[in-house]
Order: structure tokens, then sequence, then C-alpha cells
């Protein structure tokens, strides 16, 4: 913090423009490339604004008033991306889970993919309703867009596959503020011209993702969230251990009816484990105990309710652990 890189100035204080923080975002982009396996021919830039931004800011630099686009709609964050497309262009739902109460993802052949549409978009991971992709979604042989805020570099993703990935970086890459966007050649020819320049991919394109002042702080935690990935068996090494606690965890939901997973097996997720209890008056109890036994964040979203753990990178197998200990312990005094 005080002195980046001996270079004399601090991290909070050393300007964008200079050499010294060059080198961060150089190395931040390499690292992103080397672990992502991001083809050569594809861009890769560090943006503000989240996911949020991103919802409107592809479909107006990848459509026009009149073109179409189709999503596939499995939560919150998808019927978000959907309604900001729509100020675009002509978007549709090709599958939307919401009466089944986002219980799953689709499987390839639950639905079509009108033969006009420009690409089709959706989301890897959902993390309020607990389900995530285990597939690459049909497309129809359309361009892939996806948000995967929250799991990205947690799962496997074909970088090559998709024509835009777009993640808030607050899951698995580092702080909240520094939003990953990669581009590919289809991506970048949809040049629409006369956009906001904020808004315009070619725009940080143009200017390495400099044209404005970057969330300098957040690009170097994310080079060292990406580092650290480096010396610890890369994206591969991450999957291992994202499934392996996954694995422990779901595997104590089905131990019994005291449990009731939220997502449907074959869409569960690796990232973020959603479940209610049979008996639901003991859910606040659940919660409160496991805060006395040091094991926070358990309230599930209130959409859903219930209970939620997030297993992102940065969770430790021994963590898991413990909330499946109190787990079976709460269960033994209340079953």
């Amino acid at each position: 913090m005080p002195n980046l890189l001996g270079s004399g100035f601090g991290l909070l204080e050393v300007s964008h423009r200079s050499a010294t923080f060059q080198g961060v975002i150089d190395s931040a982009m390499d690292r992103i490339r080397r672990v992502m396996s991001v083809p050569d021919d594809y861009e890769i830039l560090f943006l503000q604004g989240g996911a949020s931004t991103q919802f409107y800011m592809t479909a107006l630099n990848l459509i026009s008033e009149g073109e179409k686009a189709d999503f596939l709609v499995t939560g919150n964050w998808s019927q978000r991306a959907l309604k900001e497309a729509a100020q675009v262009g002509d978007v549709v739902a090709a599958w939307d889970n919401a009466d089944n109460g986002f219980r799953s993802v689709p499987q390839d052949g639950e639905y079509s993919i009108r033969e006009d549409a420009e690409y089709v978009h959706y989301t890897s991971n959902n993390t309020l309703f607990g389900t995530q992709y285990h597939h690459l979604p049909d497309s129809g042989g359309k361009p892939r867009v996806v948000d995967a805020s929250s799991d990205i570099c947690g799962t496997p993703i074909d970088v090559a596959s998709h024509d835009v990935i777009y993640a808030g970086a607050q899951k698995n890459l580092g702080t909240s503020g520094v939003t990953l966007v990669i581009l590919s050649p289809w991506a970048m020819s949809r040049d629409k011209g006369g956009l906001p320049t904020m808004l315009d991919y070619n725009t940080h394109v143009s200017k390495g993702s400099m044209f404005n002042t970057p969330n300098t702080s957040g690009i170097y935690v994310l080079d060292r969230v990406l580092a650290w990935m480096e010396r610890n068996g890369g994206i591969e090494g991450a999957i291992e251990r994202n499934r392996a606690k996954a694995a422990l965890l779901y595997g104590q939901l089905s131990s019994s009816d005291f449990w009731r997973p939220h997502a449907n097996e074959f869409s569960r997720s690796v990232m973020n484990v959603t479940w209610r209890l049979a008996d639901e008056n003991l859910e606040t109890a659940f919660i409160q105990q496991a805060e006395e036994e040091g094991i926070g964040g358990l309230k599930g979203h209130r959409i859903v309710g219930g209970m939620r753990a997030s297993l992102y990178n940065a969770c430790s197998m021994r963590s898991v652990e413990a909330l499946v200990t109190f787990m079976q312990d709460f269960e033994g005094s209340n079953g």
C-alpha cells in the first residue's frame, strides 16, 4: 500500500498513467488469458459498473432497434438482463423457469432459439436460487453471451465457445468495483457507432481499459488473486476444490428428510448451496445458533428464504467441514 512494486508511490496514489500501474494491469490481463485460456484474438477489459451495467451494455453494443436476442431466464439476474436489453432491441425469454421457483436450468431440447436471433444470453450460476449450468447450453448456432459473475474461474468455461463473457470480480476474482469483460472478434465487429462514449466497448479496447481512471486497487487485488490461483493449481485446482466442498455439503443435505435442498439435483450449484428445513419454524434458530458457533452469512435471500452457503474459491474446505458438523449436531438436537 505505501510502496507499490518499489516505485515509492502507494497503490492508492499512483497514477494510472504511470509505467508502474501499466505493469500491474498488463500482468492482470496476462494472468486472465493464461488462467482462462483466452484465445489470442479475444479482447480483455477491466470496466466499472458491475454486471448490472453489462446487462444494458452488451445489448447496446451487439444489437440495434428491431434486431433480436434470446434469453434463458433462470433467476433474478437473468430477469434483470432481459429487462435492460429490452430497451435496445427485440428480446424474449426462450426459456423461463419462474413458475417452477427457479429450481433448475434448461437442458438442451427444452427450448428453441429464433432463427433470426443475433445471440443467446444466459447466466451461468444463480446465486439466489442455487442453480448452475453444468453443460454448455445449446445456442442454436448463435453467438453466446454469458453473465459469469458468480462462478468465474471456479467452474469450467470454454471461452472460445462464447462471444461475450462478463463478470463482476467480487465473488472469485477479487474485490468489488472491477468488472471483467471478454470479447470475441465477432463481438468487436458489431461496432454500432454513435454509442455513448463510456458504453462503447471500442472506447475501452482502444485505450486498454484506461479511457477513464480505472479501479487501480481492485485491478491490483485481482492480479494478486489470480497469482494465488496459479500457485494453487490454476482453474483446474479451483474446480476440484469447489466440487469437493459442494459434494460434502450436498451429501449432508441428502442424508435425511430433515433438509430440503431448493435446486433440482441436476442443476445444483457448486458455488451457492440453497436449502430449507423440513420444519421451517426451526430456520431462525438454525441461523442464530450457527452464528454463535462462528458460522455466519447463512441466511437465504428474502426471495427464496431458508439458508444459503456460498462456497466461492476463497472458502476453505475447513469452513464447509465446520458447517456440516454443526448441521449434524443441529439435526441431532432437533430432528
